[in-house]
Order: C-alpha cells, then structure tokens, then sequence
C-alpha cells in the first residue's frame, strides 16, 4: 500500500478539522485549510467533496461558512479515510479482505508470496484499523504543546493576524518550505505507537 497525495491530504485536512474541534474553532474554510498545509486549493475542494459525500465532514455556506468534521474524531478510524481515497489496503489483489481479486498463480492455497502479503495487510490494517482520528490528533497537539508550538487555529496563533490576500499566499507558502529541513526525517521512536505506548516496540 501505498498512500497517494489526494489520501495524504485528505487525511492531513481531517486532523486539522480534528484539532480545530478540541481548540473551539466551529469551522475552518479550504483556504485556510489549503494555506497551512501547502495544497492547491483546488485540489482540496474536490477531496473535501469526497469527504463530504462519504459523510466524515460537513460544511456550511457563506461568507464564514467552512467546514468540520461530520463525526466525532474517535469515530473516524484512519483505514476508513485510507480505503475511501485510496482503496483496499492489501498490496496485492489476492490477500485482500474488501476487494479480492484472483492473482495468476496457479495455486493460492499454498502460495507463499500470497501469505507474506496477507501478514503485511494485516499489519497496516491492524495499525490503520486501530487507531482513530481523535488518536492521531491527540499526539499531533500533545506533541506541539510540548515543543511550545501554538495550535493551529486556536486564539492564540490566529489572533491578531491579518489574513494575506491571495496574491500573497504563494509567497507565504515558499517561505514556509524554506523553513522546513531538506533532511528532516523521522527517528523509529517519533511513531504515533511509541507516543501512545512508549514501551512500544516493533
């Protein structure tokens, strides 16, 4: 499996709905949403549509309409997002618990291949399965706080500034990813398991 831009950004719009809930912001609008994450603004109104239809989020029209989560985030599992936008999990169509499709090897019953990739399934299913948006937005905030960074569109960091106007944004965001380190990669300990059982171990 693996996870296309549309379903990166469909889930990384859902955590921010997620954290906007918890920090008392009612409803965030696409350009919003779009400016903070780097993503055409475009392309995350047709993903929001998708969500939408699904039923994770809902919007309200106007001039301070915008959009929130549908549900509660601990009623959102990460593999539901995951299959809407990117469909099953398994690697390969055999092993699959939602869509199985006949593979060419002439005998699946003892295919070894075959078993090694229903335990790799199993295992993103088990981690995607088993955590909840709320999981996911919890850590994301827990993890700010401690580095002393201010939520996303709490009254903290939105008060007192003046939104940009849309010729400005393309500038905002290039500055943005200036200030994001080229080699920044994350260490085996900084997973959402090792925050959430810190004896975790794989």
């Amino acid at each position: 499996m693996k996870l296309s831009k549309k379903g990166e950004y469909a889930l990384r719009s859902l955590i921010d709905l997620g954290i906007a809930a918890d920090v008392g912001r009612e409803l965030v609008q696409v350009a919003e949403l779009a400016e903070k994450e780097l993503i055409p603004a475009k392309f995350l109104e047709q993903i929001m549509q998708e969500l939408k239809s699904a039923g994770f989020i809902t919007s309200q029209r106007g001039k301070f309409g915008g959009y929130r989560l549908a549900r509660p985030a601990d009623d959102i599992s990460i593999g539901e997002i995951v299959r809407l936008i990117d469909g099953p999990l398994a690697p390969i169509g055999c092993v699959s618990q939602t869509s199985y499709e006949k593979c060419s090897c002439p005998d699946e019953v003892h295919c070894g291949l075959r078993m090694l990739m229903l335990d790799v399934r199993n295992a993103i299913a088990g981690i995607l399965d088993r955590y909840s948006l709320a999981d996911v937005v919890d850590v994301t905030t827990r993890k700010m706080k401690r580095d002393g960074i201010p939520l996303p569109f709490s009254h903290e960091r939105t008060h007192g500034a003046a939104r940009r106007s849309a010729k400005e944004q393309p500038a905002a965001a290039a500055t943005k990813r200036q200030q994001i380190p080229a080699d920044r990669r994350l260490k085996p300990v900084e997973g959402i398991l090792s925050e959430l059982f810190p004896d975790y171990t794989i």
